[in-house]
């Protein structure tokens, strides 16, 4: 492996195709290949999504005071990217999220369908008691079900640092990055004398 090839490696975290796709394409020139990843990155994360995720890491984070922590487990595809800081920074902001949050589910997939049944007919009721017709209760239903996807899908919540930006947007960018399919697969939360 050449050293340019190597180093936009290590810079970028693509894997080793792209990167001498992207170096052929800027005709050897590192800064031009670490945009040309860049640009495809974006556009290449909905691709990766597909794929097996089978490497990965799991990680602990116990808040100051020891009353509250989390187990978080982040799968990507292979041992170089789960080795790398970014991806650890990434896994431990997530192991935060979930302690601040306290999100029930990773993804709206997960939300078992009688649950969200019961809160579709919570939310209908008092749209109905608000005295809403029928056909603006079911907007008024859709758009509060939003509300509780965000509140209960951490994938779905605003990022604790960036309320602008959700956790599943933080996971496409990181994605988009390193050029791998990663997955927060799952996570347990403790809270101390909390019966789960």
């Amino acid at each position: 492996m050449s050293e340019t090839l190597r180093r936009l490696r290590e810079m970028t975290g693509a894997g080793l195709l792209d990167c001498k796709k992207a170096l052929e394409s800027a005709g050897g020139d590192l800064e031009r290949a670490v945009r040309i990843l860049r640009e495809k990155g974006l556009a290449l994360a909905a691709k990766k999504a597909g794929r097996e995720a089978s490497e990965g890491i799991i990680d602990a984070y116990i808040h100051p005071g020891s009353r509250l922590g989390v187990l978080v487990e982040v799968n990507c595809e292979t041992d170089f990217v789960a080795r790398t800081p970014e991806f650890r920074e990434f896994v431990h902001e997530v192991a935060m999220q979930i302690a601040a949050m306290n999100p029930t589910y990773v993804s709206r997939d997960q939300v078992p369908p009688e649950v969200l049944e019961r809160e579709k007919e919570i939310l209908r009721v008092q749209a109905e008691a608000e005295g809403k017709p029928p056909q603006v209760a079911e907007r008024i239903v859709q758009g509060r079900l939003e509300k509780f996807f965000a509140q209960a899908c951490l994938l779905d919540q605003p990022y604790i640092r960036d309320g602008q930006v959700t956790v599943g947007q933080l996971l496409t960018q990181l994605v988009a990055r390193v050029g791998e399919n990663v997955v927060i697969r799952r996570f347990a939360r403790f809270d101390l004398g909390e019966m789960s």
